[in-house]
């Protein structure tokens, strides 16, 4: 299949499809190479971009969508008059980025970054699509993992999670001060677990004793003699 025929074939079905199409599904429904369909996506993604056609291709992780360029939003809104999307809780963004950033985490792992429960915030994650289940911990009791999904790419308007903002933690920050301060506890537990004669070695350095040469004590001994009474 020609490029041409083939771009115009990713169209038509992303176009009838109006949800995200997995690349490996495109690949086996139009019966080309990988390397030809990432050429014939390329295509489609840089003649909207050069053209500013009304729609543009957007690609999440492995799908592919069609999709509204925002610059004509309003125009589109003041003609279908769309209903708008309930926004994400304060609770539930707070959720969805200890998620994106820690994943795969588990309740306990949110609720201990913070503060508070997260079961209601995770459940409206999960049925809005915006996370997933990630399989198991293997520790005690086994608890749930989470990930974040396709979804949650679309949603934000990114490819990957590479485009995310790079955050410091303040775990990251302070890990210097906190090796300073587990490297003092090692050494008092040495001086506890440590005997007497040992904790003392650690503790005090050793004193120089100053040795008198024997002919020295003899004289200093003389002398102390005369002068006593």
């Amino acid at each position: 299949m020609e490029l041409k025929q083939l771009c115009g074939a990713i169209e038509a079905i992303l176009y009838v499809a109006g949800e995200p199409v997995q690349e490996d599904a495109l690949r086996v429904a139009l019966e080309t190479t990988q390397l030809e369909l990432e050429n014939a996506l390329t295509t489609l993604e840089s003649g909207y971009e050069f053209e500013r056609r009304g729609i543009r291709l957007l690609r999440f992780g492995s799908s592919v969508q069609l999709s509204t360029r925002p610059e004509y939003a309003p125009y589109v809104e003041r003609m279908l008059q769309p209903v708008q999307k309930q926004n994400l809780t304060q609770a539930a963004m707070e959720t969805l980025a200890v998620i994106a950033y820690r994943q795969p985490v588990t309740r306990g792992d949110i609720e201990a970054i913070r503060g508070v429960k997260c079961d209601y915030s995770v459940q409206s994650l999960l049925n809005k699509g915006l996370i997933a289940e990630a399989g198991r911990r293997d520790t005690l009791g086994h608890p749930m993992q989470f990930c974040t999904t396709d979804a949650f790419l679309r949603h934000f308007g990114i490819a990957s999670l590479e485009e995310l903002p790079q955050l410091k933690f303040a775990q990251e920050e302070n890990q210097p001060q906190q090796d300073a301060a587990e490297g003092e506890n090692n050494t008092a537990e040495a001086n506890d677990a440590a005997g007497p004669e040992e904790r003392t070695a650690v503790e005090c350095p050793a004193q120089e004793t100053e040795t008198i040469p024997p002919d020295e004590g003899e004289k200093q001994t003389g002398e102390s003699l005369l002068a006593a009474p």
